[in-house]
């Protein structure tokens, strides 16, 4: 989930916020429709005090920078480990729920997969032995985990990677992030590894514990930041398969996740990231997102009259196209929503719900049989350079947002208080999304993600 001027999950403090969401009845972990706006960064590392608490050899790898933002390695960065190879699956309602082990033994804690944020943090309650499990993390049964110290690079309180400064309390570095619905996840900064398997266990990583989030799940933040879990763990590629969500009441569906290698990756089509780093401090701008080459949308077999620099970020950074699995629909700007708007009201304006605004910023609805209506507005494509497109048939352009209502899954971003154009999780449904972040591109592949794979 994806930090305006990363059922929905800025206002000028929101500038800086690791990611922007918008919440309607239910939280931003669960059934939150959010989009991202990432914070822009400086190149740090974390200091020798830190590193002797951990035991790590290498502290400058925890926080080194992503390829392709134009920060240099420090000279003490530490050789590349091992590849990581790993295989997962996660829950799909209206965001991607991962279990993750951390700690020794390892404890498995539910995270949302989060393309549109920087800092995974997690929930950190001491468990009790007279209540069933939680999904809470006990850092008291982890003998890996450890507070980062105060002193600590990372703990500086002018620190751009998060929302608020950070301080120090009782020798504990505290952090603080703000989403756009008024959420609050704050607590204290602490290292421990990551136990994928017996045998691939991750370097110490940066994590955020907190117990104040309200949340049920933490957030496995996945975007280009240097404190991101990729950039931590050196995670050359990752890829996910988000399956159809269908039935009412919906079942949860399964989906699969690769850390590494994809066996399917060679039927992908890729498409360039995009990056401008004449305008990457613009507060309209993030420079951690996944940034793609849109360059138009069709409806029904028809493209769109829409200039391809709507879907490119102007010099205040607005227009930015990004793709955002922390994201439920997808948001445009609004020369871009318009024409999306003006073709979907040509061809069924009267079965359209005259002023009903779900979530409070789709406001494309409609009662009645959604296949008809569905018939009616077409199939809809995103196209992207290189000939890559994102076919969503005409069957699945209106989504069930209950009692009887169904809405095409597109949004005005003015109405989040942003100006990017994101592709949320909604539009990455029966395809592989793989992000190569040694190749900067990302890859995507038709296919029933339902099945095995």
């Amino acid at each position: 989930m994806a930090s305006s001027n990363s059922l929905f999950l800025i206002c000028l403090v929101f500038f800086y916020f690791i990611h922007l969401s918008c919440t309607e009845t239910e939280t931003r972990n669960t059934t939150s429709e959010s989009c991202s706006i990432s914070l822009s960064y400086v190149p740090l590392s974390l200091n020798s005090s830190s590193a002797s608490s951990q035991g790590d050899p290498h502290p400058s790898s925890l926080v080194s920078s992503p390829k392709g933002h134009g920060h240099r390695r420090s000279k003490g960065a530490a050789p590349s480990s091992p590849s990581i190879h790993y295989k997962s699956s996660f829950r799909y309602s209206v965001a991607l729920i991962v279990s993750i082990p951390i700690g020794t033994p390892p404890q498995t804690v539910p995270m949302v997969l989060d393309t549109g944020s920087q800092l995974s943090w997690i929930q950190c309650q001491k468990k009790s032995p007279r209540k069933s499990p939680t999904t809470s993390f006990d850092p008291s049964l982890s003998s890996t985990f450890s507070n980062l110290p105060c002193n600590s690079r990372v703990c500086m309180p002018r620190n751009p990677d998060f929302t608020l400064p950070t301080s120090c309390e009782n020798n504990l570095c505290h952090y603080s992030y703000f989403y756009a619905d008024g959420t609050l996840a704050d607590g204290n900064l602490v290292i421990d590894k990551l136990r994928l398997s017996p045998s691939q266990t991750t370097r110490p990583l940066v994590l955020g514990c907190t117990n104040s989030s309200g949340e049920a799940q933490g957030i496995l933040g996945m975007n280009l930041g240097r404190l991101s879990f990729p950039s931590q763990a050196k995670i050359k590629k990752f890829s996910y398969c988000v399956p159809l969500r269908q039935g009412t009441p919906r079942v949860t569906p399964i989906g699969t996740f690769y850390l590494g290698k994809n066996p399917n990756s060679h039927t992908f089509k890729y498409v360039n990231l995009l990056s401008f780093p004449q305008i990457q401090s613009m507060p309209n701008f993030d420079p951690l997102a996944y940034t793609l080459p849109m360059t138009g949308i069709m409806i029904a077999g028809k493209k769109l009259r829409i200039p391809v620099s709507v879907f490119r970020p102007d010099a205040g950074g607005s227009g930015q196209t990004m793709i955002d699995s922390g994201t439920q629909y997808t948001f445009l700007v609004d020369e871009a929503y318009s024409k999306v708007k003006e073709k979907v009201v040509s061809v069924a304006g009267r079965r359209l719900k005259p002023g009903y605004v779900h979530g409070g910023s789709l406001d494309m609805c409609f009662d009645g049989n959604s296949i008809d209506i569905g018939r009616l507005i077409g199939d809809m494509v995103f196209q992207f350079e290189n000939g890559v497109d994102i076919l969503i048939n005409k069957e699945r352009v209106l989504d069930d947002v209950g009692g009887g209502v169904h809405c095409v899954g597109i949004g005005r971003s003015s109405l989040l208080g942003t100006s990017s154009n994101i592709i949320g999780n909604f539009h990455q449904q029966s395809r592989w999304v793989e992000f190569d972040l040694v190749g900067r591109k990302v890859g995507f592949g038709a296919a029933n993600c339902s099945k095995p794979p």
